[in-house]
Protein backbone atom coordinates (compact mmCIF):
# COMPACT_ATOMS: atom_id res chain seq x y z
CA UNK A 1 0.00 0.00 0.00
CA UNK A 2 1.07 3.61 -0.58
CA UNK A 3 1.55 5.35 2.73
CA UNK A 4 0.63 8.91 3.64
CA UNK A 5 4.18 10.22 3.25
CA UNK A 6 4.36 8.82 -0.29
CA UNK A 7 0.94 10.31 -1.03
CA UNK A 8 2.08 13.71 0.24
CA UNK A 9 5.12 13.64 -2.02
CA UNK A 10 2.92 12.71 -4.97
CA UNK A 11 0.91 15.85 -4.32
CA UNK A 12 4.10 17.90 -4.15
CA UNK A 13 3.49 18.70 -0.48
CA UNK A 14 5.48 18.12 2.66
CA UNK A 15 3.76 16.11 5.38
CA UNK A 16 2.90 19.26 7.31
CA UNK A 17 1.46 21.01 4.28
CA UNK A 18 -0.45 17.89 3.34
CA UNK A 19 -2.05 17.77 6.76
CA UNK A 20 -3.25 21.34 6.29
CA UNK A 21 -4.38 20.82 2.70
CA UNK A 22 -6.22 17.57 3.39
CA UNK A 23 -8.43 19.12 6.04
CA UNK A 24 -11.38 17.06 7.22
CA UNK A 25 -14.89 17.30 5.83
CA UNK A 26 -17.30 18.67 8.40
CA UNK A 27 -20.57 16.98 9.21
CA UNK A 28 -20.01 13.69 7.38
CA UNK A 29 -20.57 10.40 9.17
CA UNK A 30 -17.58 8.35 10.24
CA UNK A 31 -17.40 5.18 8.20
CA UNK A 32 -18.05 2.00 10.11
CA UNK A 33 -15.09 -0.34 10.39
CA UNK A 34 -15.48 -3.14 7.86
CA UNK A 35 -13.45 -6.30 8.25
CA UNK A 36 -12.19 -8.94 5.87
CA UNK A 37 -10.84 -12.14 7.39
CA UNK A 38 -10.50 -10.31 10.68
CA UNK A 39 -8.62 -7.36 9.15
CA UNK A 40 -10.05 -3.89 9.72
CA UNK A 41 -10.48 -1.77 6.60
CA UNK A 42 -8.01 1.11 6.42
CA UNK A 43 -9.23 4.65 6.88
CA UNK A 44 -9.12 6.78 3.75
CA UNK A 45 -7.04 9.92 3.76
CA UNK A 46 -9.18 12.98 4.33
CA UNK A 47 -9.24 15.43 1.44
CA UNK A 48 -10.91 18.81 1.04
CA UNK A 49 -13.20 18.72 -2.01
CA UNK A 50 -11.51 20.46 -4.91
CA UNK A 51 -7.96 19.61 -3.81
CA UNK A 52 -7.34 18.02 -7.20
CA UNK A 53 -8.47 19.62 -10.44
CA UNK A 54 -7.35 17.23 -13.18
CA UNK A 55 -6.07 13.79 -14.07
CA UNK A 56 -2.42 13.69 -15.12
CA UNK A 57 -3.04 11.62 -18.25
CA UNK A 58 -5.93 10.13 -20.19
CA UNK A 59 -5.88 6.89 -22.11
CA UNK A 60 -7.89 5.55 -25.05
CA UNK A 61 -8.77 1.97 -25.82
CA UNK A 62 -11.11 0.28 -28.27
CA UNK A 63 -13.73 -1.80 -26.49
CA UNK A 64 -16.96 -3.11 -27.95
CA UNK A 65 -18.63 -0.39 -30.01
CA UNK A 66 -16.46 2.39 -28.65
CA UNK A 67 -13.05 3.97 -28.43
CA UNK A 68 -13.22 4.71 -24.70
CA UNK A 69 -11.37 7.54 -23.02
CA UNK A 70 -10.49 6.94 -19.39
CA UNK A 71 -8.27 8.04 -16.54
CA UNK A 72 -6.19 5.51 -14.63
CA UNK A 73 -4.44 5.93 -11.30
CA UNK A 74 -2.67 3.60 -8.90
CA UNK A 75 -0.51 0.49 -9.26
CA UNK A 76 -1.07 -1.52 -12.43
CA UNK A 77 -1.51 -4.78 -10.51
CA UNK A 78 -3.60 -3.43 -7.65
CA UNK A 79 -7.19 -4.51 -7.01
CA UNK A 80 -9.39 -2.68 -9.50
CA UNK A 81 -12.02 -0.05 -8.78
CA UNK A 82 -14.08 1.29 -11.69
CA UNK A 83 -15.74 4.66 -10.99
CA UNK A 84 -18.74 5.59 -13.13
CA UNK A 85 -20.09 9.11 -13.56
CA UNK A 86 -23.60 10.39 -14.23
CA UNK A 87 -25.35 13.20 -16.08
CA UNK A 88 -24.57 16.07 -16.45
CA UNK A 89 -21.13 15.14 -15.16
CA UNK A 90 -17.95 13.46 -16.30
CA UNK A 91 -14.82 11.80 -14.94
CA UNK A 92 -13.97 14.90 -12.85
CA UNK A 93 -16.61 13.79 -10.37
CA UNK A 94 -13.88 11.39 -9.18
CA UNK A 95 -10.90 13.72 -9.42
CA UNK A 96 -10.49 13.69 -5.62
CA UNK A 97 -11.73 10.15 -5.02
CA UNK A 98 -9.30 8.45 -7.41
CA UNK A 99 -6.09 9.63 -5.67
CA UNK A 100 -7.49 8.56 -2.30
CA UNK A 101 -8.11 5.05 -3.60
CA UNK A 102 -4.77 4.95 -5.42
CA UNK A 103 -3.08 5.86 -2.12
CA UNK A 104 -4.52 2.66 -0.68
CA UNK A 105 -3.08 0.57 -3.49
CA UNK A 106 -6.09 0.36 -5.82
CA UNK A 107 -5.90 0.52 -9.58
CA UNK A 108 -8.59 3.08 -10.34
CA UNK A 109 -10.27 3.26 -13.76
CA UNK A 110 -12.55 6.23 -14.52
CA UNK A 111 -14.09 6.01 -18.01
CA UNK A 112 -16.05 8.57 -19.97
CA UNK A 113 -19.45 7.03 -20.70
CA UNK A 114 -20.62 6.89 -24.31
CA UNK A 115 -21.28 10.35 -25.70
CA UNK A 116 -18.99 12.05 -23.17
CA UNK A 117 -15.49 13.47 -23.31
CA UNK A 118 -13.03 11.59 -25.50
CA UNK A 119 -15.15 8.44 -25.86
CA UNK A 120 -16.20 7.93 -29.47
CA UNK A 121 -18.22 5.40 -31.45
CA UNK A 122 -16.07 3.32 -33.75
CA UNK A 123 -18.62 3.51 -36.56
CA UNK A 124 -20.69 6.43 -37.79
CA UNK A 125 -23.41 3.87 -38.61
CA UNK A 126 -23.90 2.72 -35.01
CA UNK A 127 -27.20 3.89 -33.55
CA UNK A 128 -26.56 6.42 -30.76
CA UNK A 129 -28.32 4.33 -28.18
CA UNK A 130 -28.28 5.17 -24.47
CA UNK A 131 -30.59 2.51 -23.06
CA UNK A 132 -29.39 1.14 -19.75
CA UNK A 133 -28.13 -2.28 -20.85
CA UNK A 134 -26.12 -0.82 -23.73
CA UNK A 135 -24.18 1.43 -21.36
CA UNK A 136 -23.61 -1.45 -18.95
CA UNK A 137 -22.23 -3.61 -21.75
CA UNK A 138 -19.80 -0.81 -22.64
CA UNK A 139 -18.22 -1.23 -19.22
CA UNK A 140 -18.16 -5.02 -19.46
CA UNK A 141 -16.40 -4.65 -22.83
CA UNK A 142 -13.90 -2.24 -21.25
CA UNK A 143 -13.18 -4.78 -18.50
CA UNK A 144 -12.70 -7.49 -21.11
CA UNK A 145 -10.19 -5.56 -23.19
CA UNK A 146 -8.28 -4.41 -20.10
CA UNK A 147 -8.27 -8.04 -18.90
CA UNK A 148 -10.03 -7.14 -15.67
CA UNK A 149 -11.79 -10.26 -14.45
CA UNK A 150 -13.46 -8.65 -11.45
CA UNK A 151 -13.64 -5.13 -9.98
CA UNK A 152 -15.30 -3.05 -7.33
CA UNK A 153 -17.83 -0.85 -9.14
CA UNK A 154 -18.71 2.55 -7.70
CA UNK A 155 -21.00 5.14 -9.25
CA UNK A 156 -23.75 7.72 -9.03
CA UNK A 157 -26.65 8.69 -11.28
CA UNK A 158 -26.15 6.95 -14.68
CA UNK A 159 -23.08 5.38 -13.09
CA UNK A 160 -25.09 3.84 -10.24
CA UNK A 161 -27.56 2.38 -12.69
CA UNK A 162 -24.75 0.96 -14.81
CA UNK A 163 -22.97 -0.55 -11.82
CA UNK A 164 -26.24 -1.99 -10.46
CA UNK A 165 -26.97 -3.67 -13.79
CA UNK A 166 -23.56 -5.27 -14.07
CA UNK A 167 -23.77 -6.49 -10.46
CA UNK A 168 -27.24 -7.95 -11.12
CA UNK A 169 -26.62 -9.57 -14.52
CA UNK A 170 -22.92 -10.40 -14.35
CA UNK A 171 -22.15 -10.79 -10.63
CA UNK A 172 -19.05 -12.83 -11.40
CA UNK A 173 -17.44 -9.60 -12.71
CA UNK A 174 -18.19 -7.57 -9.58
CA UNK A 175 -16.27 -7.95 -6.34
CA UNK A 176 -18.38 -5.34 -4.54
CA UNK A 177 -20.59 -2.33 -5.24
CA UNK A 178 -21.00 1.26 -4.07
CA UNK A 179 -24.22 2.73 -5.43
CA UNK A 180 -25.44 6.26 -4.75
CA UNK A 181 -29.26 6.30 -4.53
CA UNK A 182 -29.35 2.54 -4.22
CA UNK A 183 -31.16 0.39 -6.77
CA UNK A 184 -31.59 2.41 -9.95
CA UNK A 185 -32.39 -0.26 -12.52
CA UNK A 186 -35.06 1.19 -14.82
CA UNK A 187 -38.36 -0.65 -15.17
CA UNK A 188 -40.03 0.80 -18.25
CA UNK A 189 -43.55 -0.27 -17.28
CA UNK A 190 -43.22 1.15 -13.77
CA UNK A 191 -41.78 4.33 -15.24
CA UNK A 192 -45.07 4.99 -17.02
CA UNK A 193 -46.74 5.66 -13.68
CA UNK A 194 -46.70 9.22 -12.30
CA UNK A 195 -44.66 10.08 -9.25
CA UNK A 196 -45.67 12.44 -6.44
CA UNK A 197 -45.63 16.05 -7.77
CA UNK A 198 -42.52 17.03 -5.80
CA UNK A 199 -40.58 14.16 -7.35
CA UNK A 200 -41.86 14.98 -10.83
CA UNK A 201 -40.77 18.59 -10.36
CA UNK A 202 -37.18 17.49 -9.74
CA UNK A 203 -37.19 15.64 -13.08
CA UNK A 204 -38.19 18.70 -15.14
CA UNK A 205 -35.38 18.23 -17.66
CA UNK A 206 -36.43 14.66 -18.38
CA UNK A 207 -39.75 15.96 -19.69
CA UNK A 208 -38.07 18.89 -21.45
CA UNK A 209 -35.90 16.41 -23.34
CA UNK A 210 -39.05 14.61 -24.47
CA UNK A 211 -39.78 17.65 -26.66
CA UNK A 212 -38.04 18.93 -29.76
CA UNK A 213 -37.38 22.17 -27.87
CA UNK A 214 -35.34 20.13 -25.43
CA UNK A 215 -33.41 18.42 -28.20
CA UNK A 216 -32.60 21.76 -29.82
CA UNK A 217 -31.43 23.11 -26.47
CA UNK A 218 -29.01 20.22 -26.06
CA UNK A 219 -27.68 20.71 -29.58
CA UNK A 220 -27.08 24.43 -28.98
CA UNK A 221 -23.73 24.96 -27.23
CA UNK A 222 -24.82 27.98 -25.18
CA UNK A 223 -28.20 26.60 -24.14
CA UNK A 224 -26.63 23.23 -23.30
CA UNK A 225 -24.03 24.95 -21.14
CA UNK A 226 -26.61 27.00 -19.26
CA UNK A 227 -29.05 24.11 -18.85
CA UNK A 228 -26.45 21.75 -17.38
CA UNK A 229 -25.15 24.49 -15.10
CA UNK A 230 -28.70 25.03 -13.83
CA UNK A 231 -28.97 21.32 -13.05
CA UNK A 232 -25.72 21.49 -11.05
CA UNK A 233 -27.01 24.47 -9.08
CA UNK A 234 -30.37 22.91 -8.26
CA UNK A 235 -29.40 19.32 -7.43
CA UNK A 236 -26.35 20.29 -5.32
CA UNK A 237 -27.66 23.33 -3.43
CA UNK A 238 -24.99 23.22 -0.69
CA UNK A 239 -21.96 22.59 -2.91
CA UNK A 240 -19.87 25.75 -3.28
CA UNK A 241 -18.20 24.85 -6.57
CA UNK A 242 -16.62 27.59 -8.66
CA UNK A 243 -16.97 28.36 -12.37
CA UNK A 244 -13.69 26.62 -13.22
CA UNK A 245 -14.93 23.36 -11.68
CA UNK A 246 -18.03 23.38 -13.85
CA UNK A 247 -16.15 24.37 -17.00
CA UNK A 248 -13.73 21.47 -16.64
CA UNK A 249 -16.64 19.08 -16.77
CA UNK A 250 -18.63 21.03 -19.38
CA UNK A 251 -15.79 20.43 -21.85
CA UNK A 252 -16.90 16.77 -21.91
CA UNK A 253 -20.28 17.86 -23.26
CA UNK A 254 -18.68 18.95 -26.54
CA UNK A 255 -18.58 15.33 -27.66
CA UNK A 256 -20.29 15.14 -31.09
CA UNK A 257 -22.66 12.43 -29.84
CA UNK A 258 -23.54 14.11 -26.55
CA UNK A 259 -26.96 15.50 -27.49
CA UNK A 260 -28.07 12.28 -29.17
CA UNK A 261 -27.02 10.15 -26.21
CA UNK A 262 -28.63 12.36 -23.58
CA UNK A 263 -31.89 12.77 -25.46
CA UNK A 264 -32.16 9.05 -26.23
CA UNK A 265 -31.43 8.10 -22.61
CA UNK A 266 -34.27 10.15 -21.17
CA UNK A 267 -36.75 9.43 -23.96
CA UNK A 268 -36.06 5.70 -23.74
CA UNK A 269 -36.72 5.76 -20.00
CA UNK A 270 -40.16 7.27 -20.67
CA UNK A 271 -40.87 4.74 -23.46
CA UNK A 272 -40.78 7.57 -26.00
CA UNK A 273 -37.83 6.13 -27.94
CA UNK A 274 -37.04 2.57 -28.94
CA UNK A 275 -33.98 0.65 -27.92
CA UNK A 276 -32.33 -2.03 -30.05
CA UNK A 277 -33.42 -5.65 -30.36
CA UNK A 278 -29.90 -6.84 -29.57
CA UNK A 279 -30.47 -5.72 -25.96
CA UNK A 280 -33.99 -7.11 -25.54
CA UNK A 281 -32.94 -10.18 -23.56
CA UNK A 282 -31.05 -8.04 -21.06
CA UNK A 283 -33.91 -5.59 -20.69
CA UNK A 284 -36.30 -8.48 -20.10
CA UNK A 285 -34.10 -9.68 -17.27
CA UNK A 286 -33.89 -6.16 -15.82
CA UNK A 287 -37.65 -5.69 -15.98
CA UNK A 288 -37.91 -8.49 -13.40
CA UNK A 289 -35.90 -6.34 -10.94
CA UNK A 290 -33.14 -8.89 -10.30
CA UNK A 291 -31.53 -8.83 -6.89
CA UNK A 292 -27.93 -7.82 -6.31
CA UNK A 293 -26.09 -10.44 -4.27
CA UNK A 294 -22.58 -8.98 -4.24
CA UNK A 295 -21.43 -7.02 -1.16
CA UNK A 296 -22.87 -3.50 -1.41
CA UNK A 297 -22.94 -0.12 0.25
CA UNK A 298 -25.66 2.30 -0.79
CA UNK A 299 -25.31 6.03 -0.24
CA UNK A 300 -28.02 8.65 -0.02
CA UNK A 301 -27.32 12.38 0.04
CA UNK A 302 -29.41 14.57 2.33
CA UNK A 303 -29.84 17.40 -0.19
CA UNK A 304 -30.16 15.32 -3.34
CA UNK A 305 -33.70 15.95 -4.69
CA UNK A 306 -33.73 12.41 -6.11
CA UNK A 307 -33.07 10.69 -2.77
CA UNK A 308 -36.06 8.52 -1.97
CA UNK A 309 -37.57 8.84 1.51
CA UNK A 310 -37.14 6.03 3.99
CA UNK A 311 -33.37 5.79 4.46
CA UNK A 312 -32.97 3.21 1.71
CA UNK A 313 -35.95 1.10 2.76
CA UNK A 314 -37.60 1.33 -0.67
CA UNK A 315 -34.83 -0.71 -2.28
CA UNK A 316 -33.38 -2.67 0.64
CA UNK A 317 -34.87 -5.96 -0.56
CA UNK A 318 -32.93 -5.71 -3.85
CA UNK A 319 -29.61 -6.22 -2.03
CA UNK A 320 -29.27 -9.73 -0.66
CA UNK A 321 -25.56 -9.89 0.12
CA UNK A 322 -23.50 -8.19 2.81
CA UNK A 323 -24.84 -4.67 2.99
CA UNK A 324 -24.63 -1.24 4.58
CA UNK A 325 -26.55 1.98 3.95
CA UNK A 326 -25.23 5.46 4.70
CA UNK A 327 -26.80 8.90 4.53
CA UNK A 328 -24.46 11.83 3.91
CA UNK A 329 -25.59 14.94 5.73
CA UNK A 330 -25.31 18.28 3.96
CA UNK A 331 -24.46 16.74 0.58
CA UNK A 332 -26.19 17.01 -2.81
CA UNK A 333 -26.42 14.87 -5.93
CA UNK A 334 -22.78 14.79 -7.08
CA UNK A 335 -21.69 12.70 -4.10
CA UNK A 336 -18.14 11.71 -5.09
CA UNK A 337 -17.12 15.28 -5.91
CA UNK A 338 -18.94 16.86 -2.97
CA UNK A 339 -17.90 14.21 -0.43
CA UNK A 340 -14.83 12.43 -1.82
CA UNK A 341 -13.57 11.12 1.52
CA UNK A 342 -16.90 9.52 2.42
CA UNK A 343 -17.22 8.03 -1.07
CA UNK A 344 -13.68 6.62 -1.05
CA UNK A 345 -14.22 5.19 2.43
CA UNK A 346 -17.35 3.40 1.22
CA UNK A 347 -15.30 1.77 -1.57
CA UNK A 348 -12.60 0.69 0.86
CA UNK A 349 -15.12 -0.61 3.39
CA UNK A 350 -17.23 -2.59 0.93
CA UNK A 351 -14.06 -4.20 -0.39
CA UNK A 352 -13.46 -5.50 3.15
CA UNK A 353 -16.95 -6.90 3.78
Amino acid sequence: MINRRTFSKALGLGTGAAAASLAGLQGLPTASAATQNGTTAPTALTVTPGTHTSFATLKQIKAGLLDIGYAELGPAHGPVVICLHGWPYDIHSFVDVAPLLAAEGYRVIVPYLRGHGTTRFLSSRTFRNAQQSAIALDIVALMDVLKIEKAVLAGFDWGSRTADIIAALWPERVKALVSVSGYLVTNLEANKQPLPPKAEYAWWYQYYFATERGRLAMEDKTKRHDLTRLVWDTVSPTWGFDDATFERTAAAFENPDYADIVIHNYRWRLSLADGERRYDRFEKQLAARPVIAVPAITLDAEHDPFTAPGDGSSYRDRFTGKYDHRTLKGIGHNVPQEAPTAFAQAVIDVDHF
